[in-house]
């Protein structure tokens, strides 16, 4: 960790301290996805490597084995350039440049997309988009979405467990699918990112709408199709845990959605209940508190903690903190966002993001000769 400005390479470190110094031959990390115990690392080259927990096969080695600190390259798809991956609670998917899409891990709920309840130990290519092209995937606990690129008419796809609506393919209760289907509700608008985390689904537009369906917030019905959230104002990242929502607005301010379990979200004293809108089954968002003044870049979320990295490079977390995944030193829950410390000062000289798993947090930086 303590040579990262002379290297000019992204280093990668948990907030419980440990660091990746193997990531360092694979060149800069964009983008990490953290799932029930696996971490995706993707590179700016468009390799692939995973770690953690694979006895479902969701890393990918066409094996049933653990990979435990070890980060290892997915050579499956050495022949592709990969743009996005995404890790669920056991299965992985990887889209490529051409707009392939890949899976493997976990698909005893269908949630693979290959017609089948068959688990993979190697990314296989998702035949039903082989005349699309895939933008993004997102996994959840037991489902999986797609967002189809340039396309505002069946742009969003579901497959996997459906009990909960989160596949919002329907009014009515589906207990799951194997081949992908339109997800209803969102024709006419554009939805330029996806997110999938427990029974939870959600998109975000062009315009910074939100929209979200499954499982329903603080006791809410389930929402079988996808809702807007009614609000002014305008997000530029949404992200979801296990019983809770974050969003991030244009101008840095966080709002969340959902209960306080564990802490997840704020003081239950200081918050009231998600409310309902008028004639509505939307929920409010309410806004984090302890932020006064602070803009915020970046938020993730995990099963049930939170974190987000303010404008002067801070980490903040809060929620759940059994398995030191808060990098606070301890194994307490917070219920107000805390500063962690990553033991040397950034003062604005990298790119700091913080990825959330079901338990644990990691974080990435970025010297400013790569910013």
């Amino acid at each position: 960790m303590g040579n990262w400005e002379r290297t000019g390479l992204r280093t990668i470190t948990s907030l419980n301290f440990f660091s990746f110094p193997s990531l360092s031959s694979a060149g800069p990390i964009s983008l990490l996805a953290c799932g029930g115990a696996h971490v995706i690392a993707l590179t700016s080259a468009g390799k692939v490597l995973t770690w953690g927990r694979g006895t479902s096969g969701q890393l990918g080695h066409g094996e049933i084995v653990n990979c435990t600190l070890n980060p290892k390259p997915l050579t499956s798809l050495e022949s592709y350039f990969i743009t996005y991956v995404s890790a669920g609670w056991s299965h992985s998917g990887f889209v490529s440049d051409t707009g392939c899409l890949f899976t493997c891990g976990d698909g005893l709920f269908g949630q693979l997309g290959h017609g089948d309840y068959r688990s993979l130990c190697s990314p296989v290519k998702v035949s039903f988009f082989v005349n699309q092209h895939v933008a993004q995937i997102a996994c959840g606990m037991r489902h999986s979405l797609v967002l189809l690129k340039d396309c505002t008419l069946n742009q969003v796809y579901g497959f996997g467990s459906g009990k909960r609506g989160q596949l919002g393919i329907s009014k009515d209760r589906i207990k799951s699918i194997s081949l992908p289907e339109v997800t209803n509700g969102l024709e006419g608008v554009e939805i330029v990112g996806i997110n999938a985390n427990g029974d939870h689904s959600a998109a975000l537009t062009v315009d910074g709408h939100l929209y979200t369906w499954g499982r329903g917030y603080n006791g809410l019905s389930d929402a079988h199709l996808p809702q807007r959230l009614g609000s002014s104002m305008c997000f530029t990242q949404a992200t979801l845990g296990w019983n809770h929502g974050l969003a991030l607005t244009g101008d840095g301010k966080v709002f969340m959605l959902g209960g306080n379990k564990h802490g997840v979200l704020s003081d239950p004293e200081k918050l009231s209940p998600a409310k309902q809108l008028p004639d509505s089954k939307e929920s409010i968002l309410d806004k984090v508190p302890g932020l006064d003044g602070i803009k915020v870049e970046h938020i993730a979320a995990g099963a049930e903690h939170s974190a987000l990295v303010t404008e002067n490079g801070e980490i903040k977390t809060w929620g759940w903190g059994e398995h030191g995944q808060l990098g606070l030193g301890d194994t307490c829950d917070q219920t107000c966002p805390v500063t962690v410390s990553l033991g040397y000062i950034l003062n604005g000289a990298a790119t700091v993001r913080v990825y959330c798993g079901s338990g644990f947090t990691f974080a990435t930086v970025t010297p400013c000769i790569l910013c």
